[in-house]
C-alpha cells in the first residue's frame, strides 16, 4: 500500500510533469479548482510540498477497493487523488470545514 511520503512525492511529480486527469463526476467543474484553472499545477505542488503526514488519510475507492484514494488537508486546501495506470486523478477544493 502506498503511504503518505510516496503518495506525496508521486502526486507532486505528476503535477510538475502535467501527468494528471480529472475524474468525471457531477458538478466537478464548479468544485474542482485545478480543473477550472483557479489554481495551477505548480501552485498546488508547492502547497502539497508543505503537507505533513498528519494532513493525510487514505481509504479504498468506492468503486474499486483495490485503488487507494488519498486526501490531504493542508493550508486551507482539500486535495483528493488516486493513482491509476501512472496517471493521477485530482480533485481540489478550498477546505470548508475541519475533518473529524
Amino acid at each position: 500500500m502506498v503511504g503518505f511520503n510516496e503518495a506525496k512525492q508521486q502526486v507532486i511529480r505528476d503535477l510538475q510533469a502535467g501527468n494528471f486527469l480529472h475524474e468525471v463526476r457531477r458538478d466537478i467543474s464548479s468544485k474542482n479548482l485545478l480543473l477550472t484553472g483557479r489554481i495551477g499545477a505548480s501552485e498546488l505542488a508547492a502547497i502539497l510540498k508543505r503537507a505533513r503526514g498528519q494532513d493525510h488519510r487514505s481509504s479504498p475507492h468506492h468503486r474499486d477497493a483495490g485503488i487507494r484514494v488519498h486526501e490531504i488537508l493542508t493550508g486551507g486546501w482539500y486535495v483528493k487523488f488516486y493513482f491509476l495506470f501512472d496517471t493521477t486523478f485530482i480533485s481540489v477544493h478550498r477546505q470548508e470545514s475541519t475533518r473529524p
